[in-house]
């Protein structure tokens, strides 16, 4: 299963809550959409993202997992990434943010910096557009797939800690509590079953999967739908009273790759949180699990459409956003 990870990461709320934000803001969005603004930008947030993957494999999810708490809160706006400031407490310190990883706002903000270091280029890419490229490059250098992605987002102009109140779903939700949760913002089941898979990278906090192996119920202190083996193991890395900074890998197969074996995981009765192990065990969601798991190709084309409709999220346009000179500041 690996090692202990004292990191204070965790791939744990990859599905976040949503509001209800107008479509039409999307209508804007295409790709190559700097190609006569700045045409080398995505080689330029590519190379900072490799060199940022070099140093740290957390660079991975730690970027995908601050894309997705950027999007569900107010919209695809890199309001995530705004430090509080003077009376306002900004959404990267609410409670449920304060575990995304130091890793993915670097990478952002150093992307930044050697887009606006090319003159022609400098305060004409927005730091939304900057951290959609950067999901897809670090999803690609994990393994992933490697497609085109819609640009033309403008920063968001607010960032509050209470805008993300009860955005953020739980490990504990079942399949109609995250089905409601991506319906809101547009995505289908089938979508949220393919970001779901976001999982298969990443690491999670022992506290965020303890009832699932100490206390699930009065009959069952472990969860019956958990590999027992798998649940001895889990047990054997997150003792009761285990120090909080411990984080465990969300995938105990290929913890570092992006792929289909999420769902292969889940037929086995290994998903960590009981929102990955509903999948296979919610006969709604099961036939879609066993086909991905045994279709790496199908997954994956799914899961490129269903990132495509994420990033399309609340897109933020004319008076309603600009482009951030620094992207974790306001202009």
């Amino acid at each position: 299963m690996g090692q202990f990870h004292l990191l204070t990461i965790a791939l744990c709320s990859i599905f976040l809550s949503a509001c209800v934000f107008p479509e039409t803001a999307s209508a804007q969005l295409r790709q190559n959409y700097y190609a006569k603004i700045c045409p080398n930008v995505e080689n330029i947030v590519r190379g900072v993202v490799n060199t940022k993957f070099q140093q740290t494999f957390v660079t991975v999810p730690a970027t995908l997992r601050l894309f997705f708490h950027d999007c569900f809160v107010q919209g695809c706006d890199a309001s995530v990434i705004i430090a509080s400031s003077g009376s306002n407490t900004a959404e990267k310190d609410h409670p449920d943010n304060l575990s995304l990883a130091g890793d993915g706002f670097d990478t952002v903000i150093k992307a930044k910096a050697a887009v606006d270091n090319i003159p022609s280029c400098k305060n004409k890419v927005s730091c939304a557009d900057i951290l959609t490229m950067a999901t897809r490059d670090v999803i690609a250098l994990s393994g992933g797939p490697s497609y085109a992605v819609e640009l033309g987002r403008l920063d968001g102009l607010s960032s509050t800690s209470a805008s993300v109140n009860g955005k953020l779903p739980h490990p504990t939700f079942n399949l109609d509590q995250l089905t409601s949760l991506f319906a809101a913002n547009g995505l289908s089941r089938a979508d949220m079953i393919a970001l779901s898979a976001a999982h298969t990278l990443g690491f999670s906090h022992c506290s965020k999967f303890a009832n699932r192996i100490y206390n699930f119920s009065r009959q069952n202190p472990v969860d019956p739908t958990l590999d027992k083996t798998y649940a001895a193991q889990l047990q054997q890395m997150c003792p009761k009273n285990v120090d909080p900074r411990i984080a465990i890998n969300m995938d105990p197969v290929t913890p570092r790759k992006f792929d289909n074996v999420y769902y292969q995981n889940l037929q086995q009765g290994k998903g960590l949180f009981t929102s990955d192990q509903v999948l296979f065990t919610d006969p709604r969601s099961k036939p879609t699990v066993n086909a991905w798991a045994s279709s790496s190709s199908a997954f994956q084309n799914a899961f490129v459409q269903a990132m495509t409709k994420l990033g399309r999220v609340g897109v933020k346009t004319g008076r309603n956003g600009n482009i951030r000179r620094d992207c974790g500041a306001f202009n």
